[in-house]
Order: C-alpha cells, then structure tokens, then sequence
C-alpha cells in the first residue's frame, strides 16, 4: 500500500478575485489549484522549476472542477490536494475546497511529461522514478 501524499493550503479570497455579486470568479478555482499544486511540490520536492532543471515540462491535460456551494468574499477556505499514484508517465491529483465542514468545490488534473522540445514523454523520467521510489 502507497503512502497518502497530501497537503492542505489556506487561502485568503481576494476582492479581485470575486464578481460584482461578491462571490468568487470561477476562473480564480484554477489559481488556487495552482496554488495547491505549488505548495505540494514545495513540500513534497516535485515543483515545477524540478521538472525544468531536470529537462522536462509537465503541462495540464485534463482539469475536471466541480462547483459545490459559492466562495464568497471574506472567506477563510482551504484546498486539499492529494496525490494519486499511477504506473504511466502522468501525475494525477484531487482537491477539495471546503471552508470547515462546508464541501465548496472538488477537482482533479492530470498533468504529462514533455521534453524540451515539446514531445510527448511516454514512459517515467528518470528522476520522477526516483522520487517516486522515495514518497511512495
């Protein structure tokens, strides 16, 4: 059985962020993802400058967001994200959004590997290998 990787980030809803309603423009969710995202490469050592040094990209290929209950401005939530292992050469992870016990939004990506030169990696870099050996 793998370890369960995962981290939890506080965000602070910001007023441009939100519409003239006050509640949060459905195109800041893929910031805080993103946001997610950094802060589980930081702790987990997988950010995107890695991929860079080690030769590789790892852009978005899939992004699924479902909107639970509206963020508001004002509000205090936090996104979970969760790392989900796969034997192909992609990193797959889940969030939720949730302020408390309020569920506000889930969400899954999908992101692939590419060299340099823009093509498609298919098999496992050498080094996603390893830190795979080292967290799961």
């Amino acid at each position: 059985m793998s370890n369960i990787l995962s981290i939890k980030k506080s965000l602070d809803i910001r007023f441009s962020e939100v519409d003239s309603m006050g509640v949060v423009w459905h195109g800041s969710y893929m910031l805080y993802l993103e946001d997610a995202r950094e802060a589980f490469g930081e702790k987990y050592d997988l950010g995107y400058l890695r991929f860079f040094g080690e030769g590789y990209y790892a852009p978005l290929v899939d992004v699924q967001l479902q909107y639970k209950q509206p963020i508001i401005y004002g509000m205090h939530p936090e996104v979970e994200i969760v790392y989900h292992p796969t034997e192909a050469a992609k990193i797959v992870f889940d969030y939720k959004i949730t302020e408390g016990e309020r569920l506000l939004a889930t969400a899954h990506s999908v992101q692939v590997f590419m060299d340099k030169e823009y093509k498609l990696v298919l098999g496992n870099p050498p080094f996603f290998e390893e830190w795979k050996k080292k967290w799961l």
